[in-house]
């Protein structure tokens, strides 16, 4: 029965200090992005702007952002995350914003897949925002992350 009993205790230790193991691993990063129409791909001439905040939990996967945006030329008529680019290239879309109408403030959560994450994490995503009079983008911002 004590060898019972010490080797319950030896597994509750060992299960305690892997789920604090795990626990110190995860981490909230935080990102932002400003958003102008000259880092659009080709460059974008225009008064619109804006903002993106944001935050990616490397434990539940769950990315939430938060991004506002003013002085376009018209409605905005779709917006996404891009990726893998860098801030010269363009790529296809990989998270879309489901808003509709979409208007300023656009607040969003994702779960990203692993490689989605590699790709947000590395900074290879950037956000635009789309108008009929841009429909590949009016203003776009790298996504970094905090420093």
């Amino acid at each position: 029965m004590k060898k019972l009993t010490t080797l319950l205790r030896s597994i509750a230790v060992a299960s305690a200090l892997v789920t604090l193991s795990i626990a110190a691993h995860a981490e909230v990063v935080k990102f932002h992005a400003t958003l102008k129409t000259a880092w659009e791909v080709p460059a974008k001439e225009g008064a619109g702007h804006g903002k993106l905040t944001a935050t990616y939990d490397t434990d539940t996967l769950l990315f939430t952002y938060h991004i506002e945006y003013s002085e376009l030329s018209g409605p905005a008529v779709a917006a996404h995350f891009h990726g893998p680019a860098s801030e010269t290239t363009n790529a296809k879309p990989q998270i879309f914003v489901k808003m509709d109408p979409i208007s300023s403030p656009i607040e969003g959560t994702a779960t990203l897949t692993p490689e989605q994450a590699k790709d947000l994490l590395d900074e290879k995503y950037y956000f635009n925002i789309h108008t009929a009079a841009n429909p590949g983008g009016e203003v776009r911002g790298q996504v970094l992350k905090n420093k």
